[in-house]
Protein backbone atom coordinates (compact mmCIF):
# COMPACT_ATOMS: atom_id res chain seq x y z
CA UNK A 1 0.00 0.00 0.00
CA UNK A 2 1.52 3.57 -1.02
CA UNK A 3 0.02 5.97 1.73
CA UNK A 4 2.09 8.78 -0.08
CA UNK A 5 0.08 8.13 -3.47
CA UNK A 6 -3.31 8.47 -1.13
CA UNK A 7 -2.04 11.35 0.49
CA UNK A 8 -1.01 13.10 -3.13
CA UNK A 9 -4.57 12.12 -4.32
CA UNK A 10 -6.00 14.00 -1.46
CA UNK A 11 -3.72 16.78 -1.45
CA UNK A 12 -5.06 16.87 -5.44
CA UNK A 13 -8.87 16.74 -4.87
CA UNK A 14 -9.76 19.18 -2.11
CA UNK A 15 -8.16 21.42 -4.56
CA UNK A 16 -10.71 21.04 -6.78
CA UNK A 17 -13.78 22.43 -6.14
CA UNK A 18 -16.86 20.29 -6.47
CA UNK A 19 -19.98 21.29 -4.69
CA UNK A 20 -22.88 19.09 -4.97
CA UNK A 21 -24.05 19.49 -8.44
CA UNK A 22 -20.54 21.42 -10.35
CA UNK A 23 -18.41 18.21 -10.03
CA UNK A 24 -17.05 18.12 -13.63
CA UNK A 25 -13.40 19.28 -12.88
CA UNK A 26 -13.19 16.40 -10.41
CA UNK A 27 -14.75 13.70 -12.31
CA UNK A 28 -12.56 14.68 -14.76
CA UNK A 29 -9.21 14.48 -12.88
CA UNK A 30 -10.40 11.48 -11.29
CA UNK A 31 -11.29 9.75 -14.92
CA UNK A 32 -7.93 10.60 -16.02
CA UNK A 33 -6.07 9.22 -12.98
CA UNK A 34 -8.14 6.00 -13.37
CA UNK A 35 -7.27 6.13 -17.26
CA UNK A 36 -3.36 7.06 -16.80
CA UNK A 37 -4.00 3.32 -14.50
CA UNK A 38 -5.19 1.55 -16.94
CA UNK A 39 -8.83 1.63 -16.22
CA UNK A 40 -11.75 1.95 -18.14
CA UNK A 41 -14.62 4.92 -16.44
CA UNK A 42 -18.09 4.68 -17.17
CA UNK A 43 -20.24 7.74 -16.30
CA UNK A 44 -23.35 7.97 -15.28
CA UNK A 45 -26.43 10.98 -16.52
CA UNK A 46 -25.86 12.64 -13.19
CA UNK A 47 -22.26 12.69 -13.56
CA UNK A 48 -20.98 10.67 -11.53
CA UNK A 49 -18.15 7.70 -12.77
CA UNK A 50 -17.88 4.41 -12.12
CA UNK A 51 -14.64 1.74 -13.00
CA UNK A 52 -15.75 -1.66 -13.94
CA UNK A 53 -13.23 -4.46 -13.31
CA UNK A 54 -14.21 -7.42 -14.74
CA UNK A 55 -14.44 -10.59 -12.64
CA UNK A 56 -15.64 -14.30 -13.50
CA UNK A 57 -18.68 -13.37 -11.64
CA UNK A 58 -20.01 -10.66 -13.49
CA UNK A 59 -23.56 -11.05 -11.83
CA UNK A 60 -22.72 -10.33 -8.67
CA UNK A 61 -20.57 -7.47 -8.30
CA UNK A 62 -19.15 -5.74 -5.37
CA UNK A 63 -19.39 -2.13 -5.53
CA UNK A 64 -17.57 0.38 -3.22
CA UNK A 65 -18.65 4.18 -3.52
CA UNK A 66 -17.56 7.52 -2.17
CA UNK A 67 -18.85 10.83 -3.19
CA UNK A 68 -16.70 13.64 -4.90
CA UNK A 69 -19.11 16.45 -4.52
CA UNK A 70 -18.59 18.43 -1.10
CA UNK A 71 -20.35 21.61 1.04
CA UNK A 72 -20.61 24.46 -1.17
CA UNK A 73 -22.65 27.68 -2.17
CA UNK A 74 -24.76 29.05 -5.11
CA UNK A 75 -25.13 32.72 -5.46
CA UNK A 76 -29.02 33.52 -4.38
CA UNK A 77 -29.30 37.21 -5.01
CA UNK A 78 -26.89 40.21 -5.32
CA UNK A 79 -26.66 43.03 -3.11
CA UNK A 80 -26.70 46.70 -4.31
CA UNK A 81 -23.62 47.22 -2.47
CA UNK A 82 -21.99 44.35 -5.03
CA UNK A 83 -21.77 41.62 -1.95
CA UNK A 84 -23.27 38.07 -2.72
CA UNK A 85 -25.83 36.53 -0.73
CA UNK A 86 -26.11 32.91 -0.44
CA UNK A 87 -27.95 29.73 -0.29
CA UNK A 88 -25.51 26.79 1.00
CA UNK A 89 -25.40 23.67 -0.91
CA UNK A 90 -25.03 20.70 1.97
CA UNK A 91 -25.57 21.43 5.75
CA UNK A 92 -23.23 23.38 7.75
CA UNK A 93 -23.27 26.05 10.64
CA UNK A 94 -22.09 29.59 8.93
CA UNK A 95 -19.67 29.80 12.05
CA UNK A 96 -17.20 27.01 10.37
CA UNK A 97 -16.96 29.36 7.50
CA UNK A 98 -17.33 32.71 8.57
CA UNK A 99 -14.14 34.62 7.30
CA UNK A 100 -13.61 31.29 4.17
CA UNK A 101 -11.91 32.10 1.16
CA UNK A 102 -14.12 30.74 -1.38
CA UNK A 103 -14.36 31.28 -5.63
CA UNK A 104 -17.60 32.02 -7.70
CA UNK A 105 -17.56 30.19 -10.94
CA UNK A 106 -19.80 32.06 -13.82
CA UNK A 107 -21.39 29.94 -16.65
CA UNK A 108 -18.68 31.69 -19.21
CA UNK A 109 -15.91 29.78 -17.47
CA UNK A 110 -15.02 32.89 -15.50
CA UNK A 111 -14.06 32.50 -11.65
CA UNK A 112 -13.54 35.39 -9.49
CA UNK A 113 -12.24 35.29 -6.10
CA UNK A 114 -13.99 36.35 -2.38
CA UNK A 115 -14.34 36.31 1.03
CA UNK A 116 -17.64 34.14 2.80
CA UNK A 117 -18.64 37.11 5.90
CA UNK A 118 -21.05 38.12 8.44
CA UNK A 119 -22.87 41.14 7.78
CA UNK A 120 -21.22 42.49 10.38
CA UNK A 121 -17.72 41.57 10.16
CA UNK A 122 -15.80 44.58 12.25
CA UNK A 123 -15.71 45.05 15.99
CA UNK A 124 -14.45 48.41 15.18
CA UNK A 125 -17.94 49.00 13.97
CA UNK A 126 -20.69 47.26 15.96
CA UNK A 127 -21.39 46.86 18.87
CA UNK A 128 -23.44 43.64 19.08
CA UNK A 129 -21.22 41.89 17.08
CA UNK A 130 -20.97 39.19 19.77
CA UNK A 131 -24.34 38.49 19.83
CA UNK A 132 -25.03 38.47 16.22
CA UNK A 133 -26.56 34.93 15.07
CA UNK A 134 -24.58 33.96 12.55
CA UNK A 135 -26.98 32.05 10.18
CA UNK A 136 -27.31 32.54 6.54
CA UNK A 137 -29.75 35.21 5.86
CA UNK A 138 -26.83 37.48 8.18
CA UNK A 139 -24.25 36.21 5.94
CA UNK A 140 -23.16 37.64 2.58
CA UNK A 141 -19.65 37.07 0.08
CA UNK A 142 -17.37 39.97 -0.48
CA UNK A 143 -15.99 39.67 -3.93
CA UNK A 144 -12.45 40.62 -4.55
CA UNK A 145 -13.38 42.83 -7.49
CA UNK A 146 -13.68 46.74 -7.64
CA UNK A 147 -17.46 46.03 -7.79
CA UNK A 148 -19.33 48.31 -5.55
CA UNK A 149 -22.99 47.78 -7.13
CA UNK A 150 -25.20 45.24 -8.25
CA UNK A 151 -24.78 46.62 -11.62
CA UNK A 152 -20.85 45.58 -11.25
CA UNK A 153 -21.29 42.42 -10.08
CA UNK A 154 -23.74 41.30 -13.29
CA UNK A 155 -20.96 43.09 -15.73
CA UNK A 156 -18.46 40.47 -14.22
CA UNK A 157 -20.70 37.74 -15.33
CA UNK A 158 -21.72 36.86 -11.61
CA UNK A 159 -25.59 35.93 -11.48
CA UNK A 160 -27.55 33.84 -9.40
CA UNK A 161 -27.24 30.47 -10.09
CA UNK A 162 -23.55 30.47 -10.33
CA UNK A 163 -21.67 28.07 -7.97
CA UNK A 164 -19.54 29.15 -5.44
CA UNK A 165 -16.51 26.89 -3.73
CA UNK A 166 -15.07 26.96 -0.40
CA UNK A 167 -11.19 26.69 -0.16
CA UNK A 168 -9.93 23.75 1.59
CA UNK A 169 -6.53 25.21 3.85
CA UNK A 170 -5.19 21.89 3.03
CA UNK A 171 -2.47 21.46 5.34
CA UNK A 172 -0.38 18.44 6.65
CA UNK A 173 1.87 17.94 9.69
CA UNK A 174 4.90 16.00 10.13
CA UNK A 175 3.01 13.96 12.79
CA UNK A 176 0.69 12.42 10.12
CA UNK A 177 -2.46 14.39 10.86
CA UNK A 178 -4.21 16.27 7.52
CA UNK A 179 -6.31 19.12 8.10
CA UNK A 180 -8.57 20.70 6.03
CA UNK A 181 -11.97 21.27 5.10
CA UNK A 182 -13.79 18.61 2.55
CA UNK A 183 -12.17 15.47 3.99
CA UNK A 184 -15.48 14.42 3.81
CA UNK A 185 -15.60 13.14 1.71
CA UNK A 186 -12.07 13.45 -0.73
CA UNK A 187 -10.48 11.12 1.81
CA UNK A 188 -12.58 8.64 0.89
CA UNK A 189 -12.13 9.65 -3.13
CA UNK A 190 -8.41 9.37 -2.37
CA UNK A 191 -8.61 5.79 -0.78
CA UNK A 192 -10.76 4.52 -3.67
CA UNK A 193 -7.88 5.89 -5.85
CA UNK A 194 -5.47 3.88 -3.52
CA UNK A 195 -7.71 0.88 -4.16
CA UNK A 196 -7.22 1.33 -7.68
CA UNK A 197 -3.62 1.90 -7.97
CA UNK A 198 -2.94 -1.78 -5.25
CA UNK A 199 -5.62 -3.60 -7.51
CA UNK A 200 -2.91 -2.61 -10.56
CA UNK A 201 0.49 -2.70 -9.03
CA UNK A 202 -0.62 -5.90 -7.19
CA UNK A 203 -1.65 -7.63 -10.63
CA UNK A 204 -4.79 -8.70 -8.70
CA UNK A 205 -7.79 -11.08 -10.48
CA UNK A 206 -10.72 -10.93 -8.88
CA UNK A 207 -13.49 -14.03 -8.73
CA UNK A 208 -16.42 -10.89 -8.26
CA UNK A 209 -16.52 -8.15 -10.55
CA UNK A 210 -15.45 -5.34 -8.78
CA UNK A 211 -17.58 -1.69 -9.39
CA UNK A 212 -15.41 1.43 -7.64
CA UNK A 213 -18.29 4.27 -7.57
CA UNK A 214 -17.38 8.18 -7.25
CA UNK A 215 -20.86 10.26 -6.63
CA UNK A 216 -21.20 13.90 -7.04
CA UNK A 217 -24.63 14.32 -5.34
CA UNK A 218 -24.33 11.93 -2.02
CA UNK A 219 -24.30 15.74 -0.03
CA UNK A 220 -27.63 16.40 -0.83
CA UNK A 221 -29.17 12.91 -0.38
CA UNK A 222 -29.16 11.30 -3.65
CA UNK A 223 -25.12 10.44 -4.47
CA UNK A 224 -25.55 6.62 -4.90
CA UNK A 225 -29.19 6.75 -5.81
CA UNK A 226 -28.25 4.18 -9.01
CA UNK A 227 -24.98 1.64 -9.30
CA UNK A 228 -25.21 -0.42 -11.84
CA UNK A 229 -27.59 -3.34 -11.31
CA UNK A 230 -25.28 -6.24 -11.29
CA UNK A 231 -24.10 -5.13 -7.34
CA UNK A 232 -25.13 -7.05 -4.89
CA UNK A 233 -23.00 -5.87 -2.02
CA UNK A 234 -22.25 -1.96 -1.52
CA UNK A 235 -19.42 -0.64 0.58
CA UNK A 236 -19.42 3.05 0.90
CA UNK A 237 -16.27 4.60 1.92
CA UNK A 238 -17.12 7.89 3.77
CA UNK A 239 -15.95 9.59 7.10
CA UNK A 240 -16.56 8.13 10.08
CA UNK A 241 -17.67 10.66 12.91
CA UNK A 242 -15.94 11.49 15.85
CA UNK A 243 -17.43 13.01 18.98
CA UNK A 244 -19.53 12.59 22.44
CA UNK A 245 -20.09 8.41 22.99
CA UNK A 246 -18.87 7.68 20.14
CA UNK A 247 -15.46 5.66 19.74
CA UNK A 248 -13.67 6.48 16.73
CA UNK A 249 -10.26 7.96 16.19
CA UNK A 250 -8.60 9.94 13.95
CA UNK A 251 -6.29 7.01 13.57
CA UNK A 252 -9.09 4.46 13.27
CA UNK A 253 -11.71 3.14 10.36
CA UNK A 254 -14.75 3.44 11.24
CA UNK A 255 -17.28 0.78 10.80
CA UNK A 256 -20.41 2.11 11.33
CA UNK A 257 -23.28 -0.02 12.78
CA UNK A 258 -26.11 2.27 12.04
CA UNK A 259 -27.36 5.77 10.92
CA UNK A 260 -30.03 7.60 10.33
CA UNK A 261 -31.26 4.84 7.47
CA UNK A 262 -31.28 2.22 10.08
CA UNK A 263 -29.09 -0.36 10.35
CA UNK A 264 -26.71 -1.57 8.05
CA UNK A 265 -26.37 -5.65 6.71
CA UNK A 266 -25.55 -7.08 9.99
CA UNK A 267 -23.79 -9.84 8.37
CA UNK A 268 -21.53 -7.94 6.04
CA UNK A 269 -20.65 -5.63 9.05
CA UNK A 270 -19.91 -8.60 11.26
CA UNK A 271 -17.57 -9.96 7.91
CA UNK A 272 -15.63 -6.76 8.37
CA UNK A 273 -15.16 -6.44 11.64
CA UNK A 274 -13.66 -10.02 11.98
CA UNK A 275 -11.78 -8.81 9.07
CA UNK A 276 -10.71 -5.60 10.94
CA UNK A 277 -9.91 -7.86 13.85
CA UNK A 278 -7.95 -10.78 12.08
CA UNK A 279 -5.45 -8.04 11.04
CA UNK A 280 -5.09 -6.36 13.67
CA UNK A 281 -6.64 -2.94 12.16
CA UNK A 282 -7.40 0.12 14.35
CA UNK A 283 -11.06 0.08 14.22
CA UNK A 284 -14.61 1.56 15.94
CA UNK A 285 -18.01 0.32 16.22
CA UNK A 286 -20.21 3.16 16.29
CA UNK A 287 -23.79 4.80 15.46
CA UNK A 288 -23.86 8.25 13.60
CA UNK A 289 -27.54 9.42 14.17
CA UNK A 290 -27.04 12.50 11.71
CA UNK A 291 -25.47 10.74 8.65
CA UNK A 292 -26.90 9.38 6.04
CA UNK A 293 -24.61 7.58 2.88
CA UNK A 294 -24.09 6.44 -0.60
CA UNK A 295 -25.09 3.11 0.85
CA UNK A 296 -28.28 4.83 2.08
CA UNK A 297 -29.15 6.55 -0.71
CA UNK A 298 -28.88 2.87 -2.61
CA UNK A 299 -31.20 1.51 -0.20
CA UNK A 300 -33.98 4.01 -0.63
CA UNK A 301 -33.97 3.83 -4.18
CA UNK A 302 -35.00 0.28 -4.46
CA UNK A 303 -31.66 -0.97 -4.86
CA UNK A 304 -31.40 -4.92 -4.02
CA UNK A 305 -28.11 -5.17 -2.17
CA UNK A 306 -26.36 -5.89 0.87
CA UNK A 307 -25.00 -2.17 2.24
CA UNK A 308 -22.29 -1.46 4.72
CA UNK A 309 -20.55 2.12 5.37
CA UNK A 310 -16.93 2.32 6.80
CA UNK A 311 -14.06 5.09 6.85
CA UNK A 312 -11.55 7.67 8.36
CA UNK A 313 -12.24 9.04 11.78
CA UNK A 314 -12.39 12.47 10.41
CA UNK A 315 -12.62 15.24 13.61
CA UNK A 316 -15.02 18.47 13.30
CA UNK A 317 -17.16 16.79 10.04
CA UNK A 318 -18.49 19.45 8.32
CA UNK A 319 -15.83 22.37 9.53
CA UNK A 320 -12.67 23.15 9.94
CA UNK A 321 -11.82 18.75 9.50
CA UNK A 322 -8.62 16.84 10.66
CA UNK A 323 -7.93 13.09 10.22
CA UNK A 324 -4.13 11.02 9.93
CA UNK A 325 -2.43 9.33 7.80
CA UNK A 326 -3.21 5.83 9.95
CA UNK A 327 -7.05 6.03 9.21
CA UNK A 328 -6.87 6.82 5.27
CA UNK A 329 -4.25 3.23 5.96
CA UNK A 330 -6.24 1.55 7.87
CA UNK A 331 -9.04 2.17 5.68
CA UNK A 332 -7.68 0.78 2.22
CA UNK A 333 -6.72 -2.06 4.43
CA UNK A 334 -9.79 -3.39 5.13
CA UNK A 335 -10.84 -2.75 1.81
CA UNK A 336 -8.08 -5.07 0.58
CA UNK A 337 -8.59 -7.61 3.35
CA UNK A 338 -12.34 -7.47 2.18
CA UNK A 339 -11.59 -8.56 -1.51
CA UNK A 340 -9.05 -11.31 -0.67
CA UNK A 341 -11.63 -14.00 -0.54
CA UNK A 342 -12.56 -13.19 -4.10
CA UNK A 343 -8.91 -13.07 -5.75
CA UNK A 344 -8.42 -15.57 -8.13
CA UNK A 345 -4.44 -15.50 -7.64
Amino acid sequence: MDIHYIKYQLRTLVGIHSPSGFCDAVTDYVKKEANRLGYEVHYTQKGGIYVTIKGINDSEAIGMASHLDTLGAMVRSINEDGTIRFTSIGGYMMSTINGAYCTLYTREDKSYKGTMLSKKASVHVYEDIHDYKLIEENMLIRVDEEASSKEDILKLGIEVGNFIGIDSMYRETESGFINSRHLDNKAGAAILLGLLEAIKRKGLVLTNTLQVIFTTYEEVGHGASYIPENIKTLIAVDMGAIGEDLSCKEQDVSICVKDSSGPYDYKLVSELLEIAKSKNLNYALDVYPHYGSDASAALKSGANIRAALIGPGIHASHGMERTHEKALEQTLLLLLGFLEKYKVN
